[in-house]
């Protein structure tokens, strides 16, 4: 099996991981090759013996230069690689060097039992549902893991967006804007917002308003095989659309935003026993009192 590393290059305990990476997969006689995002920080931390006979790929050729990805750094990182890979099926591991974490499967620490799982093939891979999003009047397209946000920029002003559910009116939201989340973003912005946390099994996509102007608007969780489409006529200024908080583009009204399931999907690879429901337990420090301290 081949790897390819992608990662924060921000991240202060980046270059000591890839040094344990370097050592183990030459040593193993394993082939990788790094994203070249991280090759001026490397260089610059680590020098050229140690990188010596290793190959850096761009993002275009990432997918197909390896079979599995390791992504060092948090979700958001994760977010970004699957944008890259996931057209192609390149399985993701994510290896936490940031704080919450909830799509990185392994610490540190574990960074080395899982490799030889994965060596030895005793690991699963769990599809996560992506959302493609169209841009009628631009032409573009963008597509994310976990949601597509669309909301107002440059003014504090609310505006209005009216929402269809395959072409059938739904509402028409005042606020500050609309998150569509897959289950897998069920645990990110939208539920910041108030929304439900979604279990990543459910084929459902989230429907979540941005402080609603009206008291009795709530989330809504309609199949994945709907097709969510958001109209905005008007608003005090430019409207954005993003995708998982990193791709976006500003326009102007009138904008009409068509979300639904992109044609493939994320693929994490996952250790035999882990249990989403203990890392919502762990993550979220459910069923332990957080006012007392841990030595107590």
């Amino acid at each position: 099996m081949k790897f390819g590393i992608a990662g924060n290059p921000e991240k202060t305990e980046l270059p000591l991981v890839v040094v344990r990476l370097i050592r183990r997969f030459k040593a193993d006689g394993t082939p990788f090759v790094f994203h070249d995002n991280l090759a001026s920080v490397l260089k610059k931390k680590l020098g050229r013996k140690i990188l010596s006979n290793s190959s850096f790929v761009s993002d275009k050729k990432l997918a197909a230069s390896c079979d599995m990805i390791i992504s060092l750094g948090g979700d958001g990182t994760i977010l970004r690689v699957a944008r890259l890979v996931a057209s192609r099926g390149t399985p993701i591991l994510g290896v936490n060097l940031g704080k919450l974490g909830f799509l990185a499967e392994v610490s540190v620490e574990e960074l080395d039992n899982c490799l030889t799982e994965v060596a030895q093939k005793k690991y699963a891979l769990e599809e996560r549902m992506m959302l493609e999003a169209t841009l009628k009047k631009d032409k573009m397209a963008f597509t994310a893991l976990n949601e597509i946000v669309v909301d107002k920029a440059g003014s504090s002003r609310v505006m209005d967006i009216e929402t269809f559910v395959n072409n059938e009116y739904l509402a028409t939201f005042t606020g500050d804007g609309v998150i569509v989340s897959t289950p897998t973003g069920s645990t990110g912005y939208a539920l910041a917002n108030g929304g439900p946390i979604v279990v990543p099994s459910n084929k459902a996509v989230v429907i979540s308003p941005i402080c609603p102007h009206t008291l009795t608007i709530r989330p809504v969780l309609v199949p994945d095989s709907c097709v969510v489409t958001l109209r905005i006529s008007s608003a005090p200024d430019k409207i954005h659309v993003t995708a998982d908080g990193q791709e976006g583009k500003l326009l102007s009204p009138p904008v009409e935003v068509v979300i639904r399931k992109a044609g493939y999907t994320t693929r994490l690879v996952k250790r035999h026993g882990n249990s989403y429901y203990e890392l919502l337990r762990r993550k979220l420090h459910w069923g332990k009192d957080i006012r007392m301290r841990s030595e107590d």
